[in-house]
């Protein structure tokens, strides 16, 4: 099974996430000011953060068998939603100054952007 971040699919969902952060935190920067662009910024890499932990989880224990990559997986998964749950707590628990709007934008859009995979070919 080969590494997950090496994978084309993989690359082309990170970058797409990457690029809409970006373009949401210039909008949110337009609107509201840096506030605006830096609440787009930390929703969007809050899901490309899980991404890559959900990558480093696959590539630490590469499964030997089918039930073991499932296992692995359901562990990737379980990973990639405890980052997210603590990153948008942290987020939200500090960042008091959030613009929300601009910030779950960037947080939605990149989750949707995960689905990218299904239709790059590797």
């Amino acid at each position: 099974m080969p590494k997950p971040l090496s994978t084309k699919p993989y690359r082309a969902v990170l970058l797409a996430q990457a690029a809409a952060t970006l373009v949401i935190a210039v909008i949110g920067g337009a609107w509201v000011g840096v506030h605006g662009a830096l609440s787009a910024v930390l929703g969007g890499v809050i899901n490309l953060s899980a991404g890559v932990v959900y990558a480093f989880v696959l590539a630490v224990a590469p499964p030997r068998t089918t039930g073991g990559a499932i296992a692995a997986m359901f562990r990737a998964e379980t990973a990639k939603i405890f980052v997210i749950i603590a990153l948008l707590w942290l987020v939200l628990s500090t960042y008091h100054d959030a613009v929300l709007p601009a910030f779950l934008a960037a947080f939605v859009v990149t989750v949707l952007l995960s689905r990218v995979a299904l239709f790059v070919r590797d």
